[in-house]
């Protein structure tokens, strides 16, 4: 017969939501000894891994949409306001995300560049427009990523 811990492995393996509730009930318990501590390192460590993946795909979106808003001229007055509404509401749900896991702070600095040079390039092959018509160094700072309001001026 499996001890406890070998049991929750099986359950994880087989019925992830039923591992769940095992597993909180059993903290709830404070029947901490028969807990699945690597299968619940790992879910952990996967909620973190979510986090950043929300904040980098959130960012990547940001710099696209100005760039579009920056360089896209010939899209520009049809698309504008779409590309605005989609900055702001990606801006809005950023802030939210930093303001529940203000530790990510660090993270979006050190990532900012990164997700930038996607998103040079993966504009550049949705509009048409070559990569190097967009500066190497993001088009927005940090704290102008988080800035509700502010826009990039216009290359035309």
């Amino acid at each position: 017969m499996p001890n406890a811990p070998e049991l929750l492995t099986r359950i994880y393996e087989l019925d992830f939501y039923q591992w769940i509730e095992t597993t909180i009930n059993q903290i709830q318990e404070g029947d901490i000894d028969k807990l699945d501590w690597n299968s619940l390192v790992e879910e952990l460590q996967d909620l973190g891994n979510e986090q950043k993946h929300q904040l980098e795909s959130r960012l990547l979106v940001i710099y696209e949409h100005l760039l579009k808003l920056a360089y896209w001229s010939q899209e520009r007055d049809y698309n504008q306001r779409g590309w605005r509404v989609t900055i702001l509401e990606q801006r809005k749900q950023l802030r939210r995300l930093l303001k529940r896991s203000p530790s990510l702070k660090p993270y979006f600095r050190e990532v900012a560049q990164e997700i930038y040079e996607d998103a040079r390039q993966i504009t550049s092959l949705k509009t048409g427009l070559d990569e190097n018509l967009f500066p190497l160094e993001p088009i927005a700072t940090v704290e102008e990523i988080l800035t509700e309001d502010w826009l990039p001026d216009f290359r035309d």
